[in-house]
């Protein structure tokens, strides 16, 4: 049997033009050999990972998370929770974890960091996330990206230089300690990352801060920079000593 490399798209939220980007990113991974399984809702996401790991353990290589669901307890999104609230619990995100952990890959872009503000488990996962109190980040605009002297060395970012594409470079997250950036971007007087890549248990972690709209997606650099990212993340070698599975069912966008 051939083996396949599947990664599970959790995709989908508010304000940003997600139908747009998805298919674009979709797209990008297949260019890779990966075949894509996408969803919009987080409990749809967790279940699949669940129902794998009772099973036979996960058919997916590659987790992505390309969306914006959180618990939207600020009072100028209060219109939008109905459609788009999610709480999520640190128990919740226990498949998620466990696959990580075993030898799986996470893909967290843009607005990951976001994403499941109530726990904790996904910023130790993830490396960082948005804190209400003090992130930010300029108008989307013109984003100059440079590579960190570890940067240069590492195969998620190996061969890229300095660009510039229209992005939203987030700055100021609640980071943990040993972060250790690839990328960074300038704002406010600070020198902020914007990816760096982790090894979580067995497993490993890019988080990518760029991926706001298509020209992020489209842009040379950056498309070299995910299809990187992807196959180093989803390449743990835990998972390749796995025994061939299965090919998943697919879909897309």
């Amino acid at each position: 049997m051939t083996p396949v490399t599947a990664n599970l798209l959790l995709t989908g939220g508010p304000t940003h033009p997600f139908d747009a980007t998805a298919p674009l990113l979709v797209e990008l991974l297949a260019t890779q050999g990966m075949t894509t399984t996408v969803v919009t809702d987080p409990f749809e996401a967790l279940g699949l990972l669940r129902a794998d790991d009772a099973v036979r353990g996960s058919a997916f290589d590659l987790v992505t998370v390309h969306a914006l669901r959180w618990s939207m307890g600020q009072e100028r999104y209060a219109a939008q929770r109905g459609e788009h609230a999610v709480s999520v619990t640190d128990a919740d995100l226990t498949p998620l974890d466990r696959f990580v952990r075993g030898g799986g890959g996470l893909l967290a872009l843009h607005t990951a960091v976001i994403c499941f503000d109530g726990a904790d488990t996904w910023r130790s996962l993830c490396g960082a996330r948005w804190d209400w109190s003090r992130s930010s980040h300029p108008p989307l605009g013109p984003v100059t990206v440079s590579p960190t002297a570890a940067g240069r060395a590492h195969e998620v970012t190996r061969g890229v230089d300095v660009f510039t594409l229209d992005d939203e470079a987030y700055g100021f997250l609640d980071e943990v300690d040993d972060l250790e950036p690839l990328l960074v971007a300038d704002d406010g007087g600070h020198t902020h990352p914007l990816l760096w890549a982790r090894a979580v248990g067995d497993g490993r972690v890019v988080t990518d801060l760029l991926g706001h709209g298509p020209p992020a997606f489209e842009h040379p650099a950056h498309r070299r920079l995910l299809a990187q990212a992807a196959s180093w993340a989803a390449s743990a070698p835990a998972r390749a000593a796995r025994p061939t599975r299965p090919e998943p069912s697919r879909s897309h966008p």
